[in-house]
């Protein structure tokens, strides 16, 4: 591929330095706001409002019970295909059967214009490679008993009565779903992307990853061969910290930096943007350090930038597909068995579990999470949200959107191969002046008017013929002054003999 993309290679170390500057100051600000636009004419990145907070709530508050081949899961389904509908898509509905029943993906796949690249003979020609960002939406109920939580404690330190709560599946994966809506509707305010974008909302996600399986089952092998990355979203909500991280297929050292490449673009986007300064929100990754045998392959694995929750993108890693996770935890400890969703002490009936608990509920969640709006630029006006459902899901879909503008690692796009095109033209126009002056000026020289370097070899001429001029002159002064001393010396040694 003589001209893939290859631009962001080494970018891991200035994101690992980034990372690190944003987890110390996030230390300082934990507070997660949204704000709205300072003037109404700066447009500030991920600003979609509401609209995939609301999404989440109403999946959660309308269809609570999302099991799989439910007539929950497939009434939420409707709903996600009539949401696609009025974002001006087109769902295919994907119906399939298990033996545990039948559920349906619901697919959009968008056309992209492909990426410039070269063939044998070096002819430029377009190739499109696939994106895939998919979710999950049904939920599975929590088989635990329910904890009774009828207390909690404000940060003044003060206890309030709870409000009452059920489970709803709001975190795990009404939030992943949202997400997807959010990225789809984001995706739409651009101009058309080089990727060809298949957008998923898989169903039975939690019997073995039925949807994405079946889904991934159902692409020609050209089509398995042209996917690039495969970005996955689930339980959004409840955890710590937001992380993005790469599949167990990146664990081999010889397949790490390909196989990891899409998650540090995303990695970049956020740190390219202001997302901290606008939202308080940053993308973390998993650097525990912890060893463990994470892929059941009879060695210890360092337990960094991947995760011990799996979700659809494990079919995708499993066809060695690079994948891009996100999903909110808490991996800051030193054993495997203490990891958990949160710290949060409000939040510890189940050991700090969210997903799969009771306590994965919109009532208490909120009850626990949800900061009051607040004046950000203390002008008067109520600016900003501290809704971190809301933040995070816009969050994470700008950070999808974006990135599949970096590129692919099979050609180029548009803008990138336009870029190439103006670099090479000046490179030949470099080459054909300094062929033009017969001689080995410098490059610098080269790019200067013709005029201007006329008048410097005018000058270096003129240098060299005074410098060459004053050197005679200095040897013609010398000859004389010794003829005159040898003459001198002569007419005194005569006039002595004559008075001899």
């Amino acid at each position: 591929m003589k001209i893939a993309n290859k631009s962001f290679k080494g970018r891991k170390l200035i994101s690992l330095a980034l990372t690190a500057v944003f987890i110390f100051s996030s230390a300082a600000s934990v507070l997660l706001t949204s704000c709205k636009k300072d003037d109404g004419k700066k447009i500030r990145p991920a600003d979609y409002g509401s609209y995939g907070s609301d999404l989440a709530r109403k999946i959660a508050a309308d269809h609570p019970d999302r099991k799989p081949y439910s007539e929950g899961e497939k009434a939420t389904g409707e709903f996600i295909k009539e949401e696609m509908t009025k974002l001006k898509f087109e769902p295919q509905v994907q119906t399939f059967t298990t033996k545990n029943g039948t559920s349906a993906n619901y697919v959009v796949k968008i056309p992209g214009t492909g990426f410039y690249d070269e063939d044998s003979e070096g002819k430029v020609v377009t190739k499109h490679r696939i994106a895939i960002i998919g979710a999950h939406y049904d939920n599975l109920p929590p088989e635990t008993k329910k904890v009774e939580n009828t207390k909690t404690t404000s940060k003044k330190g003060a206890e309030t009565t709870a409000l009452e709560y059920s489970f709803d599946g709001i975190s795990d994966n009404a939030s992943g779903t949202a997400c997807l809506l959010t990225a789809m509707k984001a995706f739409s305010e651009y101009p058309p992307f080089a990727y060809d974008v298949y957008f998923v909302a898989f169903g039975a996600g939690n019997d073995d990853y039925a949807g994405a399986r079946e889904f991934y089952n159902s692409l020609t092998d050209e089509e398995k061969l042209r996917i690039d990355v495969m970005y996955c979203m689930e339980s959004l909500y409840a955890g710590d910290k937001l992380y993005a991280s790469s599949g167990y297929k990146s664990l081999n050292p010889q397949n790490r930096y390909k196989m990891r490449r899409k998650l540090y673009q995303a990695y970049d986007v956020c740190f390219a943007n202001t997302l901290f300064t606008n939202y308080g929100f940053d993308l973390y990754y998993n650097e525990s350090g912890v060893k463990t045998d994470l892929n059941g392959d009879g060695t210890e694995d360092i337990y960094n930038e991947v995760s011990a929750n799996k979700s659809d993108y494990l079919v995708f890693d499993e066809a060695g597909i690079p994948v891009v996770f996100f999903d909110s935890f808490e991996y800051n400890f030193t054993k495997m068995d203490e990891m958990k969703e949160t710290k949060n002490l409000n939040l510890q009936n189940y050991g700090g579990m969210i997903r799969r608990t009771h306590d994965d509920s919109t009532a208490f969640l909120d009850s626990v999470l949800m900061e009051p709006d607040y004046d950000r630029d203390g002008d008067g006006e109520i600016d900003c949200s501290g809704d971190r459902l809301q933040i995070r899901i816009n969050a994470v879909a700008f950070i999808i959107v974006e990135a599949l503008l970096k590129g692919s690692d099979y050609g180029m796009t548009k803008v990138q191969y336009d870029e190439y095109l103006e670099k090479k033209a000046k490179e030949s126009a470099l080459a054909t002046a300094v062929t033009a002056t017969g001689s080995d000026i410098s490059a610098s020289a080269a790019r200067k008017p013709a005029s201007e370097t006329t008048t410097e070899t005018a000058e270096a001429t003129t240098e060299e013929t005074t410098s060459a001029s004053a050197t005679t002159t200095k040897k013609a002064a010398a000859t004389t002054k010794k003829k005159t001393a040898a003459t001198t010396k002569k007419k005194a040694a005569a006039t002595t003999k004559k008075k001899k």
